[in-house]
């Protein structure tokens, strides 16, 4: 049976090691075929024992408040970065963090560098949509001034994504913009819809054309290409959504009797709605366009959902992520 090892930043997200090592646990008792090397503080790993964990100790933790040149400069000896080396060694196949997300990525890009071809790696993730499934939405926060070319290599960086953790051959690619006509838009959103028209008549991916922001959670296209600064934006909307659904259910029963009434109609669908946005199901984000596998965790992550970041981070090494990743990008050269 092949092993997949992952390698996990102990010491990132709000709690740390509270909420990591418990998820960690939960992970290897349901996986059989799976390895974790575990770097953290050796106060945080003392107590922590499996047959399928190894540990290494870092001296340093970055923490959410550290600027880049102190994640960088003076901290190389985190856990963060020893993470992220496990997978430039070669001793794990992905990495998984929930800390500082700029220096998660600038670590990242130092340590893995880019993929020839990619210019700016980008952050990926799912995002819950109205036919049941996600909507894989980048760049969501590590570019917030794209070119057209970044745009472009997205949607072919998206595309790999896609077709390996979704089995999609060919997902269909959407160029947010403030309306679907083609002469919507700034000129970069303009340029860039001339690339991926370029990229679909060649049959390299499948451009279904400009989209706008409800189409993200209608569906309307199974990944949508913007900038950092907009991707960010709607991410954070999406996680208040779950958060409105879920503070409604908690306090429209303790209010007068008439609403505790209607609560109580509304209370199945609004709480299977619940469970759809939520968003600890699209836990972990794809740093894409490196030279091997990092997911990033939500910072705020319990357990339940830093347990679906270890498994995005599995299923993607398990399914030769990186190798789909590189051969869609070989595209882009030849253009």
């Amino acid at each position: 049976m092949a092993i997949t090892t992952i390698s996990v930043d102990v010491m990132g997200g709000d709690a740390g090691a509270n909420v990591t090592l418990p998820a960690c646990l939960a992970f290897l008792q349901s996986h059989a075929d799976a390895h974790l090397i575990l770097v953290g503080t050796e106060q945080a790993l003392h107590h922590f024992s499996h047959e399928r964990a190894s540990k290494v100790i870092a001296a340093d933790v970055i923490t959410m408040d550290d600027s880049l040149e102190t994640a960088m400069r003076k901290k190389r000896d985190s856990s963060m970065r020893i993470a992220v080396e496990q997978v430039k060694s070669g001793r794990a196949q992905a990495a998984v963090s929930a800390g500082n997300t700029g220096a998660l990525m600038a670590i990242s890009r130092y340590v893995l560098k880019t993929l020839d071809g990619i210019e700016r790696p980008a952050i990926a993730a799912q995002l819950p949509n109205a036919t049941g499934g996600s909507t894989t939405m980048l760049d969501l926060g590590a570019n917030v001034d794209s070119m057209p070319e970044h745009l472009l290599q997205f949607a072919f960086l998206a595309t790999a994504l896609d077709a390996v953790l979704k089995g999609k051959a060919r997902p269909t690619v959407g160029l947010l913009n403030i309306g679907e006509e083609v002469i919507k838009g700034n000129e970069t959103i303009k340029a860039a819809g001339e690339l991926l028209r370029g990229a679909h008549d060649r049959g390299d991916i499948s451009f279904f054309g400009n989209v706008e922001g409800n189409d993200i959670f209608k569906g309307t296209t199974d990944i949508v290409v913007c900038d950092g600064f907009v991707g960010n934006v709607a991410l954070k909307a999406s996680e208040g959504l779950a958060a409105m659904v879920g503070g409604f259910l908690k306090t429209e029963f303790s209010k007068n009797p008439l609403t505790k009434v209607a609560a109580l109609f509304a209370y199945p669908v609004l709480k299977a709605f619940k469970n759809r946005v939520d968003h600890r199901r699209y836990n972990g984000a794809a740093l894409l366009g490196l030279r091997g596998l990092v997911f990033k965790s939500h910072g705020s992550a319990d357990q339940a959902a830093y347990g679906f970041a270890l498994e995005r981070a599995y299923d993607a090494a398990r399914k030769g992520l990186l190798a789909s990743v590189q051969a869609n990008i070989a595209k882009i050269q030849k253009i």
